[in-house]
């Protein structure tokens, strides 16, 4: 069975969306898109799409089951609601909202009117971010109690739309949103507090390079960081567990597992003093080489049309969503958390 869908707003991720969609998720079919712009309603034309002249036009076209939104963040929560209303189910880009009281709104009629509304959290099928899920779930290296995750560019400013307030730019809504949903999504406890740092070093509206530190409730803590002025880069992933640590370095999964080698014994404090580069020490002697053993990173098979076939299984009844709107809405609660905490010294409690 094939699924009817169209796209509003056809700029680089919607364009994205359709090609995406049309090399390999043949279980949906775009019939068109909708563009305020009227040079991009001339390459929908050109890319063989129906080019709706007006997003009425587009909601009345009955034979459309299921419309992505792909239009700046501030327009997300109008859209949502008219698509819900006029009877199709939605996938949303994200930001979904600018806060967790839009959402609500957008939930609240998704279940009045019974239809599925979901956003495009596809970076859960990212394979770095799969490579540290696999290895916390089998506990190779115990259990997890630091955790840092980054993602540094360094073009300097925020590109086009993003780079303004009023449109919900800025890194912590551009990246922010991918990160927090990728940690609430591993890491099955509650935030119960947030450290953030927002600065806006060459974007004058909006935060560009960010950084935040949560505290789960299970005792694990996450460092945060996304940045577009880092010209050497951290790792992407740096794990830090009870029996080993783990990097990732890039989005290629470049990296390694180091852990406690089989049956190594309880290390033990000497009376001698280790002399290092640094001087005399105790505490940052390096650990014996027999007492660990370094291990390659998981192989992950992971695809990211896979969000849009999870669509396809809702709406076929056959399969449960993954990415839920009530995930969504505790990522939008932070984000609205950390917004909040900035204006109140940085550091804010919550139970989210």
């Amino acid at each position: 069975m094939v699924h009817n869908m169209a796209i509003i707003g056809y700029g680089g991720m919607g364009g994205w969306h359709h090609s995406s969609i049309r090399e390999m998720v043949p279980e949906l079919r775009v019939k068109g898109a909708y563009d305020i712009r009227q040079e991009i309603q001339q390459k929908i034309s050109a890319n063989g799409l129906h080019a709706y002249q007006s997003v009425e036009e587009l909601l009345a076209d009955e034979t459309v089951e299921l419309v992505t939104i792909a239009v700046p963040n501030n327009f997300h929560k109008d859209y949502a609601i008219a698509c819900l209303k006029a009877g199709k189910n939605v996938v949303c880009e994200k930001p979904v909202t600018l806060n967790a009281a839009e959402l609500e709104e957008i939930i609240a009629v998704s279940k009045e009117e019974g239809k599925l509304f979901t956003v495009h959290q596809n970076r859960r099928w990212d394979r770095d971010y799969r490579v540290v899920k696999n290895i916390l779930e089998s506990g190779v290296i115990g259990k997890p109690y630091f955790i840092e995750t980054r993602v540094q560019g360094s073009r300097g400013s925020m590109h086009g739309w993003r780079g303004y307030k009023e449109n919900g730019g800025g890194m912590l809504y551009d990246w922010g949103v991918h990160l927090l949903d990728q940690l609430l999504d591993m890491i099955p406890s509650r935030v119960v507090s947030v450290s953030a740092h927002l600065e806006s070093v060459f974007t004058e509206e909006v935060d560009d390079n960010v950084k935040l530190m949560l505290l789960f409730e299970n005792g694990v803590s996450a460092l945060m960081e996304f940045s577009t002025n880092c010209f050497i880069n951290h790792p992407r992933w740096h794990v830090s567990c009870t029996e080993g640590t783990a990097v990732v370095e890039n989005w290629e999964c470049d990296g390694k597992i180091v852990k406690l080698a089989e049956n190594a014994e309880q290390m033990k404090w000497e009376d001698d003093i280790v002399y290092t580069a640094a001087g005399p020490t105790r505490t940052m002697a390096p650990r014996p080489a027999h007492t660990t053993q370094v291990l390659e990173l998981p192989k992950v098979d992971t695809k990211w049309e896979d969000y849009y076939r999870n669509i396809v299984g809702v709406l076929e009844q056959k399969e449960e969503l993954i990415v839920k709107p009530e995930q969504a809405l505790r990522v939008m609660k932070l984000i609205d958390m950390v917004f909040g905490a900035v204006e109140h010294g940085g550091i804010a409690t919550c139970y989210i």
